[in-house]
This record gives C-alpha cells, sequence and structure tokens, in this order.
C-alpha cells in the first residue's frame, strides 16, 4: 500500500475546502458541531487554515452535562475559533417524552436506537440554526471508514453541507491531525457515541485499524470479521444515497 502524506493531502483539503466555497459560499462562515473528538477537531482545524480562524464556528452541544467537554473547550481555545454552547438537554427530554408516550398509545416503546439516534439529530438541528443565523455552511465531520460501516446518524453527524473527512480513514485523519499539529491526546481520543458506555469499536465488532486496511487494501484475514464489514457496507449504502424519488 502507498505511503500516506499526511502533509501533502492536508494541504490538498485545505485547497479543495478554499474552493469549495468559493464556489458554494463565497465568504460565508464554516460551522460545526466540536465534540472534541478527533474528526471535529481535524475539520475545525482545516477550515481555519483554509479560511482563517475568524470564519469558523464551532457550535458546542451537551446534553445536559457532558463530562467531556473540558476537551471540545481546549480544541476551541487551541484555534482561537469563535463558539457557541447550545445544550440539548431539556430539549432532549421533553421530545422524549413526547415520544415515549405517543408510542404507548400504539402499545410500543421507546427503541434503543432512537434513544442512540436522537441527540446527533437535535444537534444537527442546533447547528444547523446557528449557521443559517451566522452565513455559514455546514461541515460533515464524518470520515470515511465511519461512511463505510453505516456508523453515524442519518440526519444527524451524517448531515451537512462539505465533508472534508469523507475520503479519508480514521488512521488518516489521526495523521492530519498530528501534522496540523493538534493536541495528540485529542486527536487519539478514543470515539465514543457518549450513550452506551462503549467504544465505537466494541459497537462495531472490530477495529478501525482492520477496517482501514481492507478498506484501502481489500485484505481481511479473518473471514467472520470480512463477512461483517461487508455486511454492514452494503446494509448501510442507503445512507449515503441521495433520497430515491419517483421518475413519472
Amino acid at each position: 500500500m502507498e505511503q500516506f502524506n499526511a502533509k501533502q493531502i492536508k494541504d490538498r483539503v485545505v485547497q479543495w475546502i478554499r474552493d469549495w466555497f468559493e464556489e458554494n459560499g463565497k465568504g460565508c462562515n464554516a460551522v460545526l458541531g466540536v465534540s472534541g473528538g478527533k474528526d471535529s477537531s481535524v475539520v475545525a482545524a482545516l477550515c481555519a487554515e483554509a479560511l482563517g480562524r475568524d470564519r469558523v464556528i464551532g457550535v458546542t452541544m451537551p446534553n445536559g452535562i457532558q463530562k467531556d467537554i473540558s476537551d471540545s473547550l481546549r480544541l476551541i481555545n487551541h484555534l482561537g475559533i469563535r463558539y457557541c454552547n447550545v445544550n440539548i438537554g431539556e430539549t432532549y427530554n421533553t421530545l422524549m417524552e413526547a415520544v415515549k408516550e405517543e408510542l404507548g398509545t400504539l402499545g410500543a416503546e421507546v427503541s434503543s436506537q432512537t434513544v442512540i439516534n436522537m441527540p446527533p439529530r437535535l444537534r444537527m438541528t442546533a447547528v444547523y440554526a446557528v449557521s443559517q443565523s451566522m452565513n455559514g455552511r455546514v461541515a460533515n465531520t464524518c470520515n470515511l471508514s465511519e461512511d463505510w460501516v453505516g456508523y453515524s446518524t442519518r440526519y444527524g453527524d451524517a448531515a451537512g453541507d462539505f465533508a472534508p473527512l469523507g475520503g479519508l480513514t480514521v488512521g488518516e485523519v489521526i495523521a492530519i491531525g498530528k501534522e496540523l499539529g493538534l493536541p495528540v491526546d485529542l486527536v487519539e481520543k478514543t470515539p465514543s457515541d457518549g450513550l452506551c458506555g462503549k467504544s465505537d469499536e466494541d459497537n462495531l465488532g472490530f477495529t478501525y485499524a482492520v477496517l482501514d486496511r481492507y478498506i484501502r487494501t481489500g485484505i481481511c484475514e479473518d473471514p467472520a470479521t470480512k463477512a461483517l464489514i461487508d455486511h454492514k457496507h452494503v446494509t448501510n449504502l442507503f445512507k449515503l444515497k441521495p433520497i430515491p424519488h419517483f421518475e413519472p
């Protein structure tokens, strides 16, 4: 496999962001949710380099109390970008109670996936609210590895107007983060959904290193893991496609 040149790719992504804004949002701001993890940290840093830190706006969105909110603020301070804090806690609780009550009338209960996916969808609503009020364009922070196996919430973190990391694996994102000079502990922070108490890799059933290698080389020694990755990839492809529509 060809050696990944982090500096070269970083420079190309930066130029891509500049070109995209020139065509799709000349003079607009880049707005994104900042979780304190590697993806949002790298996207924020790439946008700051491409557009200038004065044109990047971070949005922190704790669901009530977020124990690692300090990581988000540290990244924001490191880059010197503007930010606002929108706490989704009360909205989440109110909406969840309303959904729970109405599902009860149908003899159903709130599913675990509903509990997991509602916060990212509310967060994306908040990001777009800030963006539309601040002459912005919303950055999608998902990477290729997550998209490959559908490890994102449709209309939640999978939404956005442009996706700087959409063609880069987790390992490549980490390398670019280090090239950007971001705090190493944020770049290498173990990713998790912040809800179930498990890491992303625990939930997926395989490591990102194995997934990244399979994506780039097609090699996966363990047949069971290969089958699991293939299954997730095929069943989640719909998330990456436009909404199907009837053609009269």
